[in-house]
C-alpha cells in the first residue's frame, strides 16, 4: 500500500438519510442507526495533517446533517488544522423547524469551504423541496449537486424532471454524479443500464495506491479495504500497519 499521496479524508457521517431514493447505491441494506462519533475520533484530523498532506475533508452519509453537530466539529478541526478544502453534501433535509435549519447553516457557514446540496429527480420524490429551499437561502458557498441517469446530456423522464428542479434555484450547480447500477439504483432503474456496465463503484480506489481514506459510522477505516477501526485504535498506527503488512 502506498500513501505518500494521501491528501484526504471521508467521513460517511450515517447511514441514516430522510429520502428513500430509486437511485440509491446503498439500498436499505446499510440503513444501520450508527453515526460517527467526533468526541471518539478528536484530534485525528490534526494528526493526519502533521503527517501527510490532507488538502481536503468530506462529509456525507446518509443525510449527514441528522447529526450537523458532529459535521461542524470535524469541519472546525479540519479548520484549526489548516485543511484548505472542507466538503459537505446533503439532502438539505434534516430538520422542519425553521430555527433549527437557520441555526445549522449558520454553524457551517463558518466552518465549511463548500456545501453541495443534492436536489434532482430521485431526492425530491420523497423529500419535500421547500425545507431544502429554505435551508439554501441560509446556507453559504452552495452548489446544487444533482444525479443525472445515463449522463447529464440525456434526455429520459428523470433528467428532465431534475432539470425543471434545478430551475427553482438562483444557484451554480455542480457536475453532480453518474447513477452508476448498484443497490437500489440496480433495483429500480436496470432499464437504464446497459447489461454489462460494471456494478462497482466508479468511486473505489484501489488499494495499491491511496489517495484518500475513508472513516464509517461504526469507525472503520477504508483504504481500498477496511484496515482498522479509529474508534479503538490510533489512526497514524493503523495507516503504518497497513503500509507494512502490504510490503
Amino acid at each position: 500500500m502506498n500513501l505518500s499521496q494521501l491528501n484526504r479524508v471521508e467521513f460517511v457521517m450515517t447511514w441514516k438519510c430522510t429520502g428513500r431514493c430509486k437511485h440509491c447505491s446503498l439500498g436499505i441494506t446499510e440503513n444501520s442507526p450508527e453515526h460517527i462519533e467526533y468526541e471518539r475520533l478528536k484530534g485525528m484530523l490534526a494528526k493526519l495533517a502533521r503527517a501527510y498532506s490532507i488538502a481536503s475533508v468530506m462529509c456525507f452519509g446518509g443525510e449527514p446533517l441528522l447529526y450537523a453537530d458532529e459535521v461542524c466539529a470535524i469541519f472546525e478541526e479540519a479548520k484549526a488544522a489548516k485543511i484548505p478544502r472542507r466538503q459537505l453534501i446533503t439532502n438539505g433535509f434534516f430538520s422542519r423547524d425553521p430555527e433549527r435549519v437557520a441555526a445549522v447553516a449558520d454553524k457551517l457557514n463558518q466552518c465549511a469551504t463548500e456545501i453541495l446540496l443534492s436536489v434532482d429527480a430521485f431526492h425530491q420524490e420523497t423529500i419535500p423541496l421547500e425545507p431544502v429551499q429554505l435551508f439554501a437561502q441560509h446556507a453559504k458557498r452552495l452548489k446544487l449537486h444533482p444525479a443525472w441517469l445515463v449522463s447529464p446530456e440525456d434526455n429520459n423522464p428523470y433528467n428532465r424532471k431534475t432539470r425543471e428542479i434545478l430551475a427553482q434555484f438562483n444557484l451554480p450547480v455542480s457536475k453532480g454524479n453518474i447513477i452508476f447500477p448498484r443497490g437500489n439504483a440496480l433495483q429500480y432503474l436496470r432499464e437504464y443500464f446497459s447489461p454489462d456496465l460494471p456494478t462497482v463503484s466508479p468511486y473505489d480506489q484501489s488499494s495499491e495506491h491511496i489517495t484518500c481514506i475513508g472513516i464509517k459510522p461504526n469507525g472503520d477505516v477504508k483504504a481500498g479495504q477496511v484496515i482498522g477501526n479509529a474508534y479503538r485504535e490510533d489512526i497514524l498506527e493503523i495507516l503504518e500497519g497497513a503500509c507494512a503488512a502490504s510490503s
